[in-house]
């Protein structure tokens, strides 16, 4: 995973160790589908930084097990718990570090999972560590969703979201129909089309700048920030084009 500046290493550490810890623990790990965007640039699937640990719950897993075990791993990992949903597999965690830098880490769990969404075992280079994860169509077409998902749930749009679909379109990977269309009800031609119209609205550039800025060394930033809306658009247009055919 790349780093946007040298600062942001003590961070990735963090990540690292919180992610290995994840993993050597059966009771976690075997519960859990590793996703997003730390997992895409940890496979070689996305070039930016990430900051958070995302995973789907599986339909099996036991909650109340699963979040006493992850605090037994936050204690012997050194990471102190600021804030946890009481409904959700969700964390905030914090790190020791220096005034005004970065010092914490989301960790969360989702337990609405799609039901034709993939996943398989990949073998994580960083941590010398197999994780089961999305497959790379299967994140895709998440990633797509939630650029409208997220705003609908906390009124606001991010640019990474922006990011990702666009570097996916851009080195030609595939999504799966089938997740779009459980998870927005809609045939994907016209999840496709409400997009478009959702991005043309919704899109700023403050909104593309404040996001992606820490998260991508200066010179990609300013070589994307101005051209992301329009190029995915594109690419969204296409897309909907080669449908209708």
């Amino acid at each position: 995973m790349i780093l946007p500046h040298p600062r942001e290493a003590v961070h990735k550490a963090w990540l690292y160790r919180l992610l290995a810890g994840l993993l050597d623990r059966p009771l976690i790990s075997r519960a859990v589908v590793f996703k997003g965007g730390t997992c895409a640039a940890m496979l070689g699937w996305l070039d930016r930084f990430s900051v958070d640990l995302d995973f789907d719950l599986k339909p099996e897993a036991d909650k109340k097990k699963l979040r006493s075990e992850f605090r037994r791993l936050f204690r012997k990992s050194g990471l102190e718990i600021k804030d946890e949903s009481r409904k959700t597999l969700q964390f905030f965690l914090s790190y020791p570090s220096s005034p005004g830098q970065r010092n914490t880490i989301k960790l969360d769990i989702i337990d609405q999972t799609a039901k034709t969404g993939l996943s398989r075992p990949y073998f994580l280079a960083e941590i010398q560590r197999y994780a089961v994860c999305q497959t790379l169509a299967t994140m895709f077409s998440h990633k797509l969703i939630t650029i409208q998902d997220r705003y609908g749930r906390t009124k606001s749009l991010a640019g990474r979201d922006l990011y990702d679909a666009h570097y996916f379109f851009f080195q030609g990977f595939g999504y799966r129909p089938e997740v779009i269309e459980e998870r927005s009800s809609l045939k994907t031609k016209e999840f496709l089309m409400k997009l478009v119209d959702f991005i043309e609205k919704r899109a700023t550039q403050t909104v593309i700048d404040q996001d992606l800025n820490p998260l991508l060394p200066l010179a990609k930033f300013q070589q994307i920030r101005k051209v992301l809306k329009k190029e995915l658009l594109v690419f969204l247009v296409d897309e909907i084009k080669r449908l209708s055919l």
